[in-house]
């Protein structure tokens, strides 16, 4: 009997993008307790923490709006309709990861820990690996030429 083909990208369900970088965020946090530094983190960079942390938000929001307008579904391990281009989505692949990452950075900082720097490019490795990696793979086959293109075009991060 021949195998039934999967419409999804093939991503352990147990992996959740938000649950990726809010354990990067807890790490940071974490760090920034357990490691004190021998400087206090000045207001400015508090406020670029929460800059941060508010744009990496809105880019998820940009993300939802284009991903509504097109019918399709946001769940990485959901079948998608269509290829989203537009909006958000000509300045990055993934702007709801970006996002992420922009949280990752910032909500530490906000707090006054510099560790979401550190953490940052685990938690880049982490999603390429774990899921982007997979979701590239599938848009790939099931858009083919389209799907090259709008790679060719656009940055996976930024």
């Amino acid at each position: 009997m021949a195998e039934k083909q999967m419409d999804h990208p093939n991503i352990n369900k147990n992996i959740h993008p938000p649950f990726v970088a809010l354990f990067y965020i807890f790490i940071a946090l974490v760090l920034g307790r357990v490691i004190v530094t021998p400087f206090v983190m000045p207001q400015i960079a508090r406020n670029i923490g929460l800059a941060l942390t508010f744009i990496g938000f809105l880019f998820g929001v940009g993300a939802f709006i284009e991903f509504r307008k097109a019918r399709t579904t946001l769940d990485p391990h959901g079948s998608v309709k269509t290829l989203v281009m537009n909006g958000i989505y000509r300045i990055t692949r993934n702007p709801i990861y970006f996002g992420f990452l922009l949280m990752v950075i910032g909500f530490p900082l906000n707090y006054g820990h510099f560790w979401g720097f550190l953490t940052a490019p685990f938690y880049i490795v982490s999603m390429n690996q774990l899921v982007i990696e997979k979701e590239e793979a599938y848009l790939e086959k099931k858009f083919k030429e389209q799907y090259t293109a709008y790679r060719l075009r656009v940055r996976r991060w930024l």
